[in-house]
């Protein structure tokens, strides 16, 4: 029979693409059991291979976050406390040595330097941890500049002060002004940021996996389906391979649950019973140092400083004095609410009771300085006993030791809730591996039956 020509002016039909053939092609062994289960095994693998890489993902994220929190930035946020700390204790050392003049001890000098030391020793921490171009960067490098600008006041006005000069007061308000008004301000600043750092961890290391935990739904019930189905095309009960890819399926899905729970549970304990209670423990440490700092400024400067509140005329440091106090107070009672047993509590109280006995004898120094007799005055601040240091110095060592409990609660709590995430992303993605091979196997054994 001769071959068919195609008329002049009849158009070409179009060649197909491969791609739609391909479409083609399996839709038409979709349409045959054999096609049907290799497709659903496919299915089933992808869904499985997915659950396991989005928990191996997600919880490699949660608990590298949780890791920052122990390691990283919850130790860089009280490192950037203590360099505010030593920077107002230098201060409130200074202010001391300078009152006692020549009788300063060698404890009190050396309390300064290891202050002074202290400081500059976190800012090298703090720099090596900073992002480059970050607020945290710069709040660092104004620090280091200032730092020995501070010093070198300090120094002038303990010279002057043992030659007898009046200048060596002016030279050591000048430096509480630059600590006041320009280094602690950077110091509070990098505390913030750090804070807010440790914060970010925290929201990284917290959030429930959703897409792991939806995906894992997703693939046992694809599981279940296949399961069904392959029961009442075969009227088998079990199907070994389907079987063992939902056991795993089902241990991933709760090791996930469970462990973020636990993981949870433990980071939101140490930020409540860590965290808030380091954070208020700081800021009343940090009150009582200013508090003390400007108690003894109160008597270098004899009234030379003033402030006007409400038409009323006050000396400088006292009314700061009274404004720190009250923070003090605050502070303590917020912590004493937030401690959660007695070794949290207990130094809280005996700081409390310090405050109240501190409060009691600084208002009888001021009355002697306001009658005129300044070294009355002078004895009930910084004497060998009964004077306001000894309060000071309670209130500080009963600080000092609750923070370093809850420092202690913190790592604790924290410690187990990123422990509780330990293994979990290379065992989702093991078991991932493992179920995604048992339901091929499964799907495998069935479509064997057909050749």
């Amino acid at each position: 029979m001769p071959a068919q020509r195609t008329r002049p002016g009849t158009p070409t039909p179009p060649r197909r693409s491969a791609f739609a053939e391909g479409v083609d092609r399996l839709r038409a062994a979709a349409t045959t059991e054999p096609g049907r289960l290799r497709v659903i095994g496919a299915v089933l693998a992808a869904l499985i291979v997915a659950f396991g890489a989005v928990t191996a993902w997600q919880m490699t994220d949660r608990a590298a976050a949780a890791d920052d929190v122990l390691h990283r930035s919850q130790p860089l946020s009280s490192g950037a406390a203590d360099i505010y700390r030593s920077l107002a204790d230098a201060n409130t050392a200074a202010s001391s040595g300078f009152l006692a003049g020549g009788q300063e001890t060698p404890a009190s000098r050396a309390r300064y330097e290891q202050d002074i030391r202290t400081a500059a020793a976190k800012l090298v921490t703090a720099a090596a941890n900073s992002e480059p171009g970050s607020p945290s960067e710069a709040a660092v490098a104004k620090l280091n500049t200032l730092l020995p600008e501070y010093k070198g006041l300090v120094e002038r006005a303990r010279v002057y002060n043992r030659q007898g000069y009046p200048v060596g007061g002016a030279y050591l308000r000048y430096a509480n002004e630059k600590m006041e008004q320009e280094m602690l301000p950077a110091a509070e600043d990098l505390y913030t940021k750090e804070n807010a750092r440790l914060a970010s961890d925290y929201s990284d290391a917290t959030p429930y996996p959703w897409a792991a935990i939806v995906l894992g739904l997703l693939a046992l019930a694809a599981l279940a389906w296949a399961q069904l189905r392959h029961y009442r095309r075969t009227n088998r009960l079990l199907n070994h391979g389907l079987v063992a890819a939902s056991a795993a399926t089902v241990v991933t899905l709760l090791w996930l649950v469970v462990g973020h729970t636990l993981a949870r549970s433990g980071l939101d304990g140490s930020y409540d019973h860590g965290v808030r209670s380091l954070n208020v423990l700081h800021d009343a440490r940090i009150a009582s140092l200013k508090a003390r700092g400007n108690e003894n400024l109160s008597l270098v400067a004899r009234g030379a400083e003033t402030v006007t509140v409400g038409g009323q005329t006050y000396d400088a440091y006292y009314y700061d004095f009274d404004k720190d106090m009250d923070a003090l107070g605050r502070g303590l009672t917020e912590a004493a609410a937030l401690a959660d047993d007695t070794a949290g509590s207990k130094p809280v109280v005996a700081a409390q009771g310090n405050m109240k006995v501190w409060k009691q004898r600084h208002a009888a120094a001021r009355t002697e300085d306001e009658n005129g007799d300044y070294q009355a005055a002078l004895d009930r601040v910084i004497g060998a006993k009964g004077a306001t240091a000894e309060c000071f110095d309670s209130v500080d060592t009963n600080l000092k030791s609750a923070l370093a409990h809850e420092e202690t609660e913190f790592k604790e709590q924290a410690t187990d809730g990123r422990d509780a995430m330990s293994g979990l992303p290379i065992g989702a993605a093991m078991l991932g591996v493992a179920a995604a091979a048992g339901a091929l196997f499964g799907i495998g054994r069935r479509l064997s039956e057909y050749r």
